[in-house]
This record gives C-alpha cells, structure tokens and sequence, in this order.
C-alpha cells in the first residue's frame, strides 16, 4: 500500500482542493514535514494535537504528520477548558497546532507514557469519538485502516476518482474521510462550513460529479431549502445518527439520490451502505457489507443468527481501529457494538435500535426509533428523542421529549395524535417540552444530559395515558 508521501507527489500539481490555494497546502506541508523530520532526528516522534479551524493548514498538518511517522491527535477547537484538560491529561502532547490559546491548562507530568508504550504508536492517527457523553476517547487508525475504508467505498461504489462536497467537520472520522477519498483517489474535494452553506453560499462545481456527506438534521434543513440542488448531487451520503421514516420519504420524493449508511468512527467510517438506486427504489435499509468489512447478527451467547433475526452487530474489518487510546487490543478481533439489527433474505442491513436505549417496561420491549418515527408522523414537532426512565412499578417507563413544531402545540395535542398508532405500553407515559434538544455536530444526541433534564421536568400528560 502506498504511503502519504507517495500521494503528496502525485498530487503535487493537482488542483484537487476547490477554492484553495493548493500550491500554499504544497508550502506549508513541506516546511512542516521538515520541521518534524528535524525533531524526529534525535530520536524521538513528538505527540501532536491538530486543533486547525483553518481546512487548508489542517490538511496539511495532517498529511506532514502522517508522512513523519508521527502519533497524531485530531481535535475538534470548539471543546471547552474541561474538555481541553482531558485531551492534555491523557495525551500529554508535545506539539499543538491551532489557533486556539490553551490557558491555565497544565501537564499531569504523573500521566506520561513510558517510554515502551510510545513506540507503540508511532505511525498513528487517533480520531476523537464518545465526546457527547462528556468523556472524550480516542480510537487509534493507522494509514493503512483508513485506506482500506477509502478501498472498500470505491470498489462498492465502481469508482476511480471520488469528489467530495465535505460540509462536516475534518476533525471528525465523517469529514476526514472524505478528504482521504478525494485525494488519494485522484478526486477533487470542495470545503464549506455547513452554517455556510444553510445561508445559500454554493462552492463552483458541477454536483453531479461529486458526493455529499450529511447527518439526518442538515438533510432536514437542507430538504427545506434546497431539494432541486440536493437532487443533482451524484450520490448523498446519509450518517452520523438513525434516520426516520418521514425523512427518507421525502428524500425520495424530491428524487434525492441518497446512500443511507452504517458506520463509526471505530470503523473509519461507513461498513454498510445502500445505493441510490436501491434507495429510490423504495428500500429503507443500510444497505449491504462494503466489501472490507464482515458485519454479523449474534445472540447473547455469541452465536450467529440467521436472516431476519435481530440481535446484536459484530464487526470485522480491514478499517476497523486499533484500539483505544493509549491501549491496543492485543490481537485483531471483533468489535461488538451496541446496535440491534437483522439482515434481510437479500443481505441488507436493517438497524432496529441500540441495546442500551432499549426500553423495557413492565417486562415488554419499546424501542424508541418506532416510537419517535410515529410522533414525528404527526407533524406536531419539530425534533423528538424517546428515552426510558427509571419506575419502580414498571422498571422503566416511556418517556417522550420534544421540541413543538408551533407554539400552539402541547403535550395534549401530541399525545392524542398517536394515541391509537402504538400499543399502549409503547405510548409515553412522560413527556417533556423543550425549545432545542443538545446534539452535537454530527446530529447525535447527548442522552446522558436528556436523561437529567427529564428527570426534573417530566410530567404527565393532561389524559394521563395508561401504559397496559
């Protein structure tokens, strides 16, 4: 497999990065990657935090790192101090590049990694995941389990060349490897904040020659505004979060050529995606295994389920991390993950929930995206998340918290809306009302801070819906 500075020389006189001045990201890598080969000289691989806002210097520090050799940390420079000291007590970086001004924020000199363990990621790329639960990992990717992602998207997707329209942060495993396909693909990659592109700013290039990466909330917004635009697009990606019924229907109906997919930052991103033409050929599910990944249903005791029988995801793959931060799995094995899904008799992967957000009440089972797709089917709310709370009577009760898609809606109107579409063990018993529900830029939802703000807020609806 070639290496970063392999395609750093093929694409040296390319015009791969829209809108930027690629002969400057040539300049600026270079002098990096010479700075770094001086230090790296004496012996040691300095540990680097990449903090860039800047998608030009990030890009380049990037590739300078990777091309010496040395551990490097994408980091997201919107984390707040508490978060800051997280990162600089778990990593004790040697080097941070960013704009950001990291004060009265110190080394726990006590959390230095011997100097055993260093060697052990040398060559690294650890990309930050888990941040919206308050605590930030890092998954540890090398060159090689990103390029077996880029890999896999072009053999299942038949391509050569792959352009990107990244509109998702680089920090993040979503936007990072849209770069990596573009550019080791001998692609084309345009660069827009998404807020940039919500306000109408267009990057000058032909969307039917390029993909586009979003989570279920821009797709939203963007169906709103821009459905005629999204529909030239040759493919749209579709991850970060569960999409819900309603949304890919109207997808389909503006003709948008959407690729739902299955993946984390674990992974190097997408495992599983559909194709547009299945997509718009009426089917709902993730898709099939890319050809890098083996993806399969297991029961409690680790058995392998056959088609149509839920249970839980476990994943082998060529892009599959490492391990976590500072710790390296011992060999090369298996992820299981939290997820809950089947394959169908055709091989397609069906996503039915999390095992953790699994709610089980009175000893029967609610999953909340059944119970979210059929609030959001009254148009009466903008955003829902579903969660399970703690009872004493039932072990957990169901408990709805949304955001009115009018001032004039209430917890009356949206109870009665689906009183007669769910059992009656799956109907909220709480409900709470909120003017936004926390996500982060990916889309995902902080549960753990949901679970807080419905404990203190929840309440009954006026007809107090019985559960059985």
């Amino acid at each position: 497999m070639e290496r970063p500075l392999v395609y750093l020389e093929k694409r040296a006189g390319d015009n791969w990065l829209i809108n930027h001045d690629n002969r400057q990201f040539n300049r600026i890598t270079e002098q990096l990657f010479q700075e770094l080969g001086q230090l790296c000289s004496f012996g040691t691989l300095p540990k680097i935090l990449l903090a860039e806002r800047d998608p030009l210097q990030f890009l380049a520090g990037f590739m300078a790192a990777t091309a010496a050799g040395c551990p490097i940390f994408l980091c997201n420079p919107d984390w707040v101090k508490a978060e800051w000291q997280q990162v600089f007590d778990l990593v004790q970086p040697d080097i941070i590049w960013g704009q950001e001004h990291f004060l009265n924020i110190g080394k726990d000199e006590g959390n230095s990694l011997p100097s055993s363990a260093l060697s052990k990621i040398e060559n690294k790329i650890m990309i930050p995941t888990g941040g919206s639960s308050g605590k930030i990992r890092f998954a540890i990717h090398t060159w090689e389990t990103l390029m077996a992602s880029v890999q896999g998207f072009q053999h299942y997707f038949q391509l050569e060349q792959v352009n990107s329209f990244c509109v998702l942060p680089l920090y993040h495993v979503s936007g990072l490897m849209q770069f990596m396909r573009s550019f080791t693909a001998g692609g084309r990659i345009a660069i827009l904040p998404f807020k940039a592109l919500e306000a109408g700013e267009r990057c000058e290039i032909e969307p039917a020659e390029f993909f586009l990466s979003l989570v279920p909330t821009q797709l939203q917004r963007l169906l709103h505004y821009s459905p005629a635009w999204l529909s030239r697009f040759q493919t749209v990606l579709l991850g970060g979060a569960p999409a819900w019924t309603e949304l890919l229907e109207q997808a389909r109906y503006h003709s948008i050529r959407l690729a739902p997919t299955y993946g984390m930052t674990e992974t190097a991103s997408q495992i599983v995606t559909l194709k547009p033409q299945d997509f718009l050929g009426g089917n709902n599910s993730c898709g099939q295994v890319l050809p890098h990944a083996q993806v399969t249903i297991r029961n409690s005791s680790g058995e392998i389920l056959s088609q149509n029988k839920i249970g839980a995801i476990a994943i082998q793959a060529d892009s599959l991390m490492l391990g976590y931060y500072p710790h390296l799995f011992p060999e090369k094995q298996h992820l299981q993950v939290d997820d809950l899904g089947f394959f169908d008799e055709y091989g397609y992967l069906n996503i039915v929930g999390r095992s953790s957000s699994k709610i089980i009440t009175g000893g029967e089972n609610v999953f909340p995206s059944e119970v979210e797709s059929v609030i959001r089917s009254t148009h009466l709310v903008a955003d829902i998340c579903v969660i399970g709370l703690p009872d004493k009577h039932w072990g957990q009760v169901v408990t709805a918290i949304y955001v009115p898609l009018y001032t004039s809606v209430t917890t009356n109107l949206v109870a009665a809306a689906i009183e007669d579409k769910l059992s009656k063990f799956k109907l909220p018993k709480y409900w709470v009302q909120l003017e936004s529900l926390p996500r982060n830029a990916q889309g995902k939802l902080n549960r753990e801070q949901l679970q807080q703000i419905a404990i203190k807020r929840r309440q009954y609806p006026p007809s107090d819906v019985a559960m059985k």
